[in-house]
């Protein structure tokens, strides 16, 4: 029981129980959200990693291709050298 005012004791229970209920239910609360913000920011690194072997894929990609062209044009231009060594003596 609440202690003796001119306040009904109904009243000054109600606003007790209300109070203790916030105070009960705080770690709770509390620790959902640190689950929540820690889910959150596992499923951002998650899709970082996934971004950036995607981006390393494409990069990768790129290199294998300007070596090859670099490769077969290689053979080109030293063909068309000698070509016109041959045709110019």
């Amino acid at each position: 029981m609440a202690f003796p005012t001119a306040v009904n004791n109904q009243i000054t229970d109600s606003v007790t129980q209300a109070n203790l209920e916030v105070l009960g239910t705080s770690p709770a609360v509390a620790l959902g959200n640190l689950y929540q913000a820690t889910a959150q920011a596992l499923a951002n690194a998650a899709h970082n990693a996934t971004t950036l072997q995607q981006q390393n894929a494409i990069t990768a990609q790129a290199a294998t291709t300007m070596g090859v062209s670099t490769l077969y044009s290689l053979d080109t231009a030293s063909t068309g050298a000698a070509t016109v060594k041959i045709l110019s003596s």
